[in-house]
């Protein structure tokens, strides 16, 4: 099926817009976007406009958003962007209504298959390539596909996926293939020692990779703090150190770990552990790393207080100093992201509900240049007008 949109990025402006009358589908072939392209402008004549913009811009839509979906043929979340060979690939996770009630567990998010995005340019075509791994394709599975990542070696791509297996534990899978775009082939057992959700890879300079993973309440991260699985969670204290994402590096075969995970650890301003009870500051899920100018920066989703925020070092394995907000809360409970360099630009990629007129288990993927301050930290963006 191919399904038409009109798409309009304008000059200067932050983030993609998408129009579409189509409804939601979940669709098997790849869908392309066609492009109206901005005209071009003189520098002043552009700063003029953008001023003029920021000054009347009400949102391109009810909620004052000022992008709108790359896509919206299907619900997409939880979004992990790289660029492979000079193309921009998103590796979302796949809503849909399956009719579960809301509960602090996330059951609702009951997610069955992966659905790949991919564009040359942005503001250009976006094509979504169809099912790259379906939970029918993995022999361990339970239910709950949830946020995906992916990395490249040797000419193959590895897809690290979330997973709960027939006991209902989360564990972490990895699938293989010899295109970004899939189909994935997934290994017969969960990646050995796993556990959790929200897998992300980073790839260093030296081209080693690394697994950043976790996440608390339907996570589960807090049933391992004694290194095996328990069935009751176990919270620190309020005002003891929080629980950190963990880290490991990846063996040569992209496959298994290199040695036991770890804490990362995120301290505040004074040297110390963010506390458990620090809910805009402590670590919830969406572990994100990437680079900038020498230094790591670690972002992540705060979760009940819905911000994405983020720490920096000079080591990738930590500690972080924690420094802010990248994105503050969005349309619907979740807020989830990545951070990724294309063309010389940052950007950020995010989702929110509105597509769903505010339904927090159907999203949709966004995106927005990512912009620094002289001194290297992130300057907060926000999805909508004021």
């Amino acid at each position: 099926m191919h399904t038409r949109y009109l798409s309009l990025l304008p000059l200067f402006a932050i983030g993609v817009v998408m129009l579409s009358g189509c409804s939601e589908k979940a669709s098997h072939s790849e869908t392309t976007t066609d492009t109206i392209q901005a005209p071009a402008a003189t520098a002043s004549q552009a700063h003029e406009q953008q001023d003029t913009k920021n000054a009347e811009q009400k949102g391109l839509d009810e909620y004052g958003s000022k992008s709108l979906p790359l896509v919206s043929n299907i619900y997409t979340a939880d979004p992990s962007a790289h660029v492979f060979d000079g193309k921009l690939y998103i590796y979302p996770s796949h809503d849909y209504e399956a009719g579960i009630p809301q509960n602090d567990n996330g059951d609702h998010f009951a997610m069955r298959d992966y659905h790949i995005l991919s564009m040359d340019e942005v503001g250009g075509d976006v094509t979504e390539h169809g099912v790259a791994l379906s939970v029918d394709d993995v022999p361990w599975a339970g239910r709950q596909m949830w946020a995906p990542d992916a990395a490249s070696k040797n000419g193959q791509y590895y897809l690290y996926f979330p997973l709960k297996d027939q006991q209902d534990i989360f564990r972490i899978g990895v699938a293989k293939s010899g295109s970004p775009v899939g189909p994935f082939i997934p290994e017969p057992e969960p990646m050995a020692g796993s556990f959790s959700m929200d897998p992300a890879v980073f790839e260093d300079d030296d081209q080693q990779h690394y697994l950043f993973f976790g996440g608390i309440w339907g996570g589960q991260l807090q049933r391992w703090t004694k290194d095996e699985y328990s069935q009751q969670d176990d919270y620190p204290a309020d005002d003891a150190p929080a629980l950190m994402p963990k880290a490991v590096k990846l063996a040569d075969d992209m496959l298994s770990m290199d040695g036991k995970p770890q804490d990362i650890m995120i301290l505040d301003e004074s040297g110390e552990p963010i506390k458990q009870g620090d809910l805009d500051r402590r670590f919830f899920e969406a572990a994100w790393v990437h680079k900038y100018q020498g230094n790591y920066y670690l972002s992540y989703s705060t979760g009940d207080t819905h911000k994405i925020v983020y720490a920096m070092s000079e080591n990738l394995m930590g500690p972080y100093t924690f420094k802010g907000v990248v994105l503050d809360p969005v349309i619907g409970w979740t807020n989830h992201h990545s951070i990724a360099e294309f063309q010389g630009k940052w950007y950020l990629f995010y989702h929110d509900s509105t597509l769903s007129k505010g339904q927090t288990h159907l999203r949709s993927v966004k995106m927005a240049e990512l912009e620094y301050n002289d001194d290297g930290t992130i300057v907060p963006y926000q999805a909508y007008y004021p």
